[in-house]
């Protein structure tokens, strides 16, 4: 009987374990401290109002984010003769060990509390530790506010052209058709 096949399995199983193993290690021994690092020095040089938070309540699950707060919507619910304002959440970046050990980073859009179902995270990718480097944070932050920034100018309009005879064909159009 040939056990190759399985034993090749078996290789790769213990392989995968190693490797989770060692994604832990990674993120306790240096990775977290340096996604903390990057993302609270973004803050600072670039005067973005923005808290770096983590959750820490399950060991080997633990995340951190580039939350952006919560706000009064400015949208308030009439009740009787008083209202009250709906609150808005203004997005998160979020950086998140996998059950793994590798990184999920992913994008929370904002979302106004009692307007619809908020919008699904967007997954920008999963990463081993090791491939985790500084130039990738900056990246992600970027894509980040490019999401947040498109949600806050939200408008279905596709730009159109104006300007005279826009509906119109074009000259050779014409004499193509009379010739």
């Amino acid at each position: 009987m040939d056990l190759s096949n399985i034993q090749f399995k078996v290789n790769q199983y213990h392989k995968i374990l190693e490797n989770t193993e060692q994604y832990r290690e990674d993120w306790h021994a240096s990775l977290k401290e340096m996604i903390i690092n990057q993302l609270e020095f973004i803050v600072k040089e670039t005067g973005l109002k923005a808290k770096v938070e983590k959750t820490t309540e399950l060991l080997h699950m633990e995340a951190i984010a580039l939350s952006l707060g919560h706000v009064e919507s400015g949208i308030s619910e009439k009740i009787g003769d008083a209202k009250r304002e709906l609150i808005k959440s203004n997005g998160m970046l979020v950086y998140q060990q996998l059950f793994n050990g590798k990184i999920l980073i992913s994008i929370v859009y904002p979302f106004i509390e009692g307007l619809g179902k908020p919008r699904q995270p967007k997954n920008v990718e999963i990463v081993r530790p090791a491939e985790l480097k500084p130039p990738f944070i900056l990246r992600h932050v970027e894509e980040f506010l490019k999401e947040v920034i498109g949600w806050e100018d939200y408008d279905d309009d596709v730009p159109q052209p104006i300007g005279f005879h826009m509906g119109l064909p074009k000259d050779n159009d014409l004499q193509n058709n009379s010739q």
